[in-house]
């Protein structure tokens, strides 16, 4: 679940849910202060939605933000311009309009089908007759939802929603939550993303686009599961989709859990075990909410532990979205990631970003130091921000305060045609805390340093068999570095090994160390089963006598190692959060140049460094 909540005391008061019309009097000084200076005022009489002629003065690239006048003591980014609306009021004080949508469920579906109902709220700047407005939108499982603990649906979400209330709204923009299937008020089951949730989440940004006081197009933006729905609908190819902000989202269920054909711990259970309580609750309405999915979505996680994959069916294919986003979406994509996030892995967004572009979809990266969160935390990226590799190095130059003013600018590029268009590039931070520009990630300008097992990475300690007892295995480390070295992307490593059985696992820890003192760089893991790398079992091989080279590919990650260093690989069957291999084996590892550590290096010399605002809320200061 969603566990980020807003400072009550910067937008709302919790206790009451009401919607704020002013802000805190402090934001308001400096704001205006600054306004005063540097915007060309209109009449407001005769105020449209557009501001092409208007110079703010404020809306810069991203490396000249660090001289503006940022609100940076507070626990999350805020606009630097006020808009000229308030909301629209209805009838309930939290000013908002809650409609179902239906569609067509297909009857194999099951539970509803066809009769498929989804859950909206939405809320609407009080702009003048006639004038027609974009609709920024959430869509996810956590609105009015007993088993979360959350409000009902028409009370703004204190992760997102109030923010985009309060900061975009006045700016001429209408905002939308929206339950998925079998959360909330919608009906049928919650089957995890799958084909109902997919129908209901595009037939929602239909009807947004289509209402008399829209101007037909729509944004999405989310974090985590929150996240992953705007993939699911950009799938389609709605005319109405115009932009999608992804936040640590998926791009397919199986990559969540799965990397090379190793599970994590959650895996087996998380489907429908988790999810599907949502729709279970010993009412009237659960005879709706039984689905084939929530039989097949727990098989299928266990299965896909014990033989590598689904034996029958397409539950995994079903839920993959971004080879579908690729092929029908035209619009714009803002991709947001943490590199250290331990729910949903950097690979959702590295190297999705370059396929993006590479198929001519407008796109931009943030990626920054941070886990399981927004960009403009304060609070939260303090408190998870770790020192030894887990992104506490980066703290607190992680925290963007700039993001909403970010947002803001996006929208009103890809929703309304205003300002000037983005910069399409990847805005990266490094694990010691440094932000810089590519124009895609990973860099095109990159150079391979090959680092052979054996020889340039010395066996420190260990033998060279990996046990499956999960401690057992080498340990490999490199001499101290003549000069500081600059990693990205995902490093490779390609290892040849034998084994007592058809399988067995590998788990590679590649680490900083100055001396005894080690930080976590980054980390891979493969079933040897598909040691050829990809999403397919690999060929058989004889085992004892025969040898593989299992091609590993590690997480995304972001490095800098300081001259004198060494760079250490540790070699076990296991690790992290992983499960171990259901096809247990000692691996014996191959040591010269069949084996070896592929890193990604490159030239910061020759790269575009800059601060963002920086942060004085009493996290940092004190």
């Amino acid at each position: 679940m969603e566990d980020d909540v807003v400072e009550a005391e910067l937008l709302r008061d919790n206790n009451q849910n009401r919607y704020l019309t002013g802000i805190a009097s402090a934001t308001i000084a400096v704001s205006i202060a600054f306004l005063m200076v540097s915007v060309v005022f209109t009449d407001v009489a005769d105020k449209s939605l557009s501001t092409d002629s208007v110079d703010y003065g404020i809306r810069v690239p991203v490396w000249e933000r660090g001289d503006l006048d940022y609100i940076t003591n507070l626990s999350n980014g805020f606009v630097m311009e006020f808009g000229d609306y308030e909301i629209l009021e209805t009838e309930n004080e939290w000013n908002s309009t809650h409609v179902f949508v239906e569609y067509d469920i297909p009857i194999e579906e099951g539970g509803a089908a066809p009769n498929g109902k989804i859950s909206l709220a939405y809320w609407r700047p009080n702009v003048p007759e006639g004038v027609q407005v974009p609709v920024i939108a959430e869509f996810g499982p956590y609105f009015q939802e007993p088993s979360v603990q959350t409000p009902t649906i028409e009370v703004p979400g204190s992760w997102l929603g109030e923010m985009v209330i309060d900061q975009i709204l006045p700016h001429g923009y209408a905002f939308a939550q929206i339950s998925v299937t079998g959360t909330g008020r919608s009906n049928h089951c919650m089957d995890l993303m799958g084909t109902a949730e997919q129908l209901g989440n595009d037939a929602a940004v239909s009807w947004l686009g289509s209402q008399d006081w829209s101007n037909g197009n729509v944004a999405m933006i989310g974090k985590s599961y929150d996240g992953s729905t705007p993939w699911q609908a950009a799938m389609f190819g709605n005319e109405h989709l115009k932009t999608i902000v992804p936040i640590s989202g998926l791009i397919g269920v199986k990559e969540l859990m799965w990397k090379n054909g190793s599970s994590e711990a959650r895996a087996p259970i998380m489907h429908n075990g988790v999810y599907g309580s949502y729709g279970i609750d010993g009412d009237e309405e659960d005879y709706g909410n039984l689905c084939p999915d929530y039989i097949i979505g727990p098989g299928t996680g266990v299965s896909a532990w014990m033989f590598g994959s689904e034996i029958a069916g397409d539950y995994w294919a079903e839920r993959y979205f971004l080879d579908r986003v690729l092929e029908n979406y035209g619009g714009s994509v803002y991709l947001i990631q943490g590199m250290h996030d331990w729910n949903v892995d950097p690979h959702m967004a590295v190297p999705t970003i370059n396929l993006l572009k590479d198929n001519g979809i407008e796109s931009k990266g943030l990626f920054g130091q941070w886990d399981h969160d927004y960009p403009d935390r304060a609070i939260q990226l303090d408190e998870r921000s770790e020192l030894g590799g887990r992104g506490g190095e980066a703290f607190p130059e992680m925290i963007r305060f700039d993001w909403m003013q970010d947002l803001l600018e996006w929208f009103d590029w890809y929703l309304k045609g205003e300002g000037r268009s983005p910069e399409l590039h990847v805005e990266i931070q490094s694990n010691q805390g440094s932000w810089r520009i590519e124009d895609r990630y990973p860099a095109s300008d990159t150079t391979e340093l090959v680092m052979s097992l054996g020889t340039e990475l010395e066996r420190v300690s260990g033998g060279q068999n990996v046990l499956p007892d999960a401690s057992t295995g080498p340990v490999y480390q490199s001499m101290p570095l003549t000069e500081d070295l600059y990693i990205q992307g995902m490093p490779r490593l390609h290892v040849e090994v034998s084994t007592t059985t058809v399988g067995g696992q590998l788990y590679a820890l590649l680490e900083d160390c100055d001396g005894n003192n080690c930080i976590h760089i980054g980390h891979a893991i493969m079933d040897l089963r598909y040691h050829e790398g990809g999403e397919e079992l690999s060929s058989t091989w004889a085992p004892i006598v025969g040898t593989i080279t299992a091609k590993m590919e590690f997480f995304a990650l972001d490095a800098e190692i300081s001259e004198g260093h060494t760079i250490r690989l540790s070699l076990l069957s296991t690790g992290e959060d992983y499960l171990p291999a259901s096809t247990s084996s000692i691996v014996t590892i191959s040591e010269g140049e069949g084996s070896t550590l592929q890193l990604d290096i490159f030239n910061h010399e020759e790269k575009m460094y800059w601060e963002p605002p920086a942060c004085t809320h009493t996290v940092c200061t004190s």
